[in-house]
């Protein structure tokens, strides 16, 4: 399910990004190549970008389909930015959330994305959730598993833990309670990119010149793509990529 998309760089408007290349995250709406589980992604879209001087993301979200938005052309076509977290939905079990359900979700100065699914949910996650705050639980955007998740995640930033310690914790907490789910992650600051595969197809793209891309998959045949192995950890600046594998938790 979904197909997610990150970015740093030079500034770029979003159509350039997002809707230009042949493979972009657009097409993979509805003809993805690399995609295991699924087959269209129209559940919802997001997109989540930082102007210059603020912290603080924007976000577009909605629950159809990107292809069907033409306001999404319009600003696509003329918003640039230097840090842009996207993501096209396909859900994992009917609901009425709509575009509170579509990542990115956000707090602060973060944007954050799942492409998976939870084994048994909700009931594999109750006593992760119960061992939240309530006001936390009260603070959920949508009643889905990647709405937990990331709040899961946003506790631990919130305690001061790196992003991809965050994310690492929140990987090993929940395949722990729901084995066989898929907890491929994405992160955001503005500044740099954590993520993982786990489960799912994960790929990167650093150059030329101050840039990295992370996705689900390759928006064009660029040969300098490199796949993530799975079970791994990856954290991105403009410049570099470190890739870290990841143990299985304890039985």
């Amino acid at each position: 399910m979904c197909r997610h998309f990150a970015y740093v760089g030079d500034p770029e408007p979003l159509g350039t990004l997002l809707v230009a290349p042949p493979h972009s995250l657009f097409r993979q709406s509805w003809a993805p190549r690399r995609q295991r589980y699924g087959t269209v992604n129209a559940d919802g879209f997001g997109v989540g970008w930082y102007a210059d001087g603020d912290p603080v993301p924007a976000r577009y979200r909605r629950a159809g389909p990107i292809w069907a938005d033409l306001s999404f052309a319009d600003l696509a076509r003329v918003v640039c930015s230097r840090a842009v977290l996207a993501a096209v939905r396909d859900a994992t079990a009917a609901g009425a959330d709509g575009e509170a359900a579509a990542a990115p979700f956000a707090q602060g100065r973060w944007l954050f994305s799942h492409n998976g699914a939870v084994t048994g949910w909700p009931g594999s996650l109750a006593d992760l959730a119960g061992a939240l705050p309530p006001a936390d639980l009260l603070a959920l955007e949508a009643r889905c598993d990647s709405a937990l998740v990331w709040r899961l995640v946003l506790a631990r930033l919130t305690r001061g833990e790196s992003p991809g310690q965050a994310l690492v914790d929140v990987v090993q907490d929940v395949a722990a309670a729901a084995p066989g789910s898929r907890l491929n992650f994405l992160l955001t600051d503005g500044d740099s990119i954590a993520a993982t595969a786990w489960g799912d197809t994960l790929w990167y793209l650093t150059g030329p010149g101050r840039r990295t891309v992370v996705a689900s998959e390759p928006y064009d045949d660029d040969p300098r793509w490199r796949a993530a192995p799975d079970r791994a950890l990856l954290v991105a600046d403009r410049t570099d990529v470190l890739l870290t594998p990841l143990k299985e938790p304890p039985a």
